[in-house]
């Protein structure tokens, strides 16, 4: 039975049933201004809950009430000490307004509730609730206190030189950290709850004045849309609200570095972060904002364009390299000069594989030691990988199931896509390699092109909260360009790169080049 039918049943109220676990029914169920029935009601609610604590005591020796929390998630010490202690202990009578029982709780936040529905939403949110006899509000005390990770360097973005703060699972303390970043007034947060169930907070940060309405307006819409028992991590958000869910490519960025959140936010994009998950979401974004890194912008900039040249390169190397050497090896061996194709002859005289079944033989393996050496324990994870594919490699070649340059295409392949700064997008390239490969392995290179420009096409129709995916390759805007085939420097990137709208877009004085002091002449 969920929350509404028994708050039904126990008030003698019809209502309108909803799905199982939600907390927003049509109905709200005022407080009763008696406290043994407000009692009944949150007591039979939270009944076989051990670590629910109802603590009844007496306001200054006179006045019922009853303070209920959850063990674990409130501060027991500030309860004890500045809710119980300052209201048990005053001989003074009890005045029936509001405003003087809030007064004497040494507490810098406490709210009033009205109605049922509201009171066991600050419960399970971890803040107590104080019912009082003959008073149709009970007041809920900001005391939330529970374990949580510290802040720590964020694993799956490491970078030599930047910061070295990660998020964590506590939203309040990702929201401090954008903050302690962004110190303006105009960083703002909407709080949106999605999950039946979880109840999960979610937090839409942007800045105003940078990001347009119609972006904000866009993704609280996609938010509120959201029905659902509950939000374990942003990828279930992530799925939810992307324009494409049939493409293998992100259409948000997920991050865990609060200097990515904010660097997008002065661009004019949107942050979505959810309690629970150090990993936020940017939207919009586009196919090249997933190829660059942070610090590409904390090196100097011909270091920055540089490896974000050899990106692109091993992007495509890693992407069509063993379709590539299926379709050569298979239908068009003329392009071989003579003396590599006798080696490879060579090499594959004893096997007894057709040059697509070898490639997708050694292309499954190397994934599934990929896939071990992330799920293995940290302190092992990478050994055996390293050791399984070597191991497995020389095995596989002495026993005459693979040829040596097939090991090595494969190798260079996997190593090519360790170089991309995003998982999900080396997700996707792993995952088209596949049907490329096929491809190659049926028509050739005729095969291999009809899928790039298969993938070609999908990526200039795709969109981001309606941007275009190759933007601003595709539509052209060549003042954006130069900040995506190269790292520009900084004193020349005067214009906001904004994908939204066409407002607040000078970010800094021009004229910033530096140069040697000019002496008096």
């Amino acid at each position: 039975m969920d929350l509404k039918n028994i708050l039904s049943k126990l008030m003698k109220k019809a209502v309108q049933g909803k799905q199982p676990g939600s907390t927003k029914p049509n109905t709200k169920h005022p407080l009763a201004p008696n406290l043994d029935e407000n009692a009944a009601i949150l007591s039979t609610l939270f009944a076989n809950c051990a670590d629910i604590v109802i603590r009844r005591f007496q306001i200054h020796g006179q006045t019922k009430a009853l303070l209920i929390y959850i063990e674990g998630m409130s501060d027991k010490e500030l309860i004890d000490r500045d809710v119980l202690a300052p209201l048990m202990s005053k001989k003074t009578a009890f005045e029936e307004t509001c405003s003087p029982l809030l007064e004497q709780i040494p507490v810098s936040s406490a709210i009033a509730v009205t109605t049922l529905e509201e009171t066991i939403e600050q419960i399970m949110a971890g803040n107590p609730v104080m019912v009082v006899d003959q008073k149709t509000q009970a007041f809920s005390i900001q005391l939330v206190k529970f374990e949580k990770r510290g802040i720590e360097d964020p694993t799956a973005e490491s970078v030599v030189r930047g910061p070295r703060q990660g998020f964590t699972e506590t939203l309040q303390v990702n929201t401090t950290l954008i903050r302690r970043i962004i110190k303006n007034p105009h960083l703002k947060m909407k709080s949106v709850t999605l999950g039946g169930y979880t109840q999960t907070k979610v937090i839409i940060t942007y800045i105003d004045g940078i990001a347009t309405d119609s972006l904000i307006a866009e993704i609280e819409s996609r938010l509120q849309r959201i029905e659902i028992d509950g939000i374990l991590e942003s990828a279930y958000i992530e799925e939810l609200i992307q324009d494409n869910p049939a493409s293998p490519f992100p259409q948000l960025l997920a991050t865990e570095r609060p200097d990515v959140v904010c660097a997008n936010l002065l661009e004019g994009r949107a942050a979505i972060l959810v309690d629970g998950t150090p990993f936020a979401l940017v939207a919009p974004i586009t196919f090249f904002s997933m190829l660059q890194s942070p610090e590409d912008y904390y090196e100097r900039f011909w270091a920055g364009t540089v490896i974000r040249w050899l990106r692109f390169f091993f992007f495509i190397i890693a992407l069509i390299v063993p379709s590539t050497y299926v379709a050569i090896l298979t239908y068009h061996q003329e392009m071989i000069p003579t003396t590599l194709m006798l080696s490879v002859a060579k090499s594959r005289e004893e096997i007894p594989f057709p040059a697509l079944v070898e490639a997708l033989l050694m292309e499954v393996t190397f994934e599934a030691l990929r896939e071990a050496g992330v799920r293995l324990p940290k302190q092992v994870g990478a050994a055996v990988s390293i050791v399984g594919a070597l191991v497995i490699g020389q095995a596989a070649i002495s026993a005459g199931l693979v040829s040596s340059p097939m090991v090595m295409v494969v190798a260079i392949t996997g190593i090519a896509s360790f170089t991309i700064p995003r998982y999900n997008m080396g997700v996707a390239v792993r995952i088209l390699r596949f049907p490329l490969m096929f491809l190659a392995g049926m028509l050739g290179l005729l095969g291999l092109m009809l899928g790039l420009i298969t993938i070609f096409v999908h990526l200039s129709a795709l969109r981001s909260f309606g941007v275009p995916y190759l933007a601003p390759v595709a539509p052209l805007n060549k003042s954006l360009v130069k900040d995506v085939l190269t790292r520009a420097p900084l004193w020349i990137r005067n214009k906001r790169p904004h994908l939204t709208g066409g407002y607040n877009l000078l970010r800094q004085d021009p004229g910033l080049k530096p140069g040697p002091p000019q002496g008096d002449e």
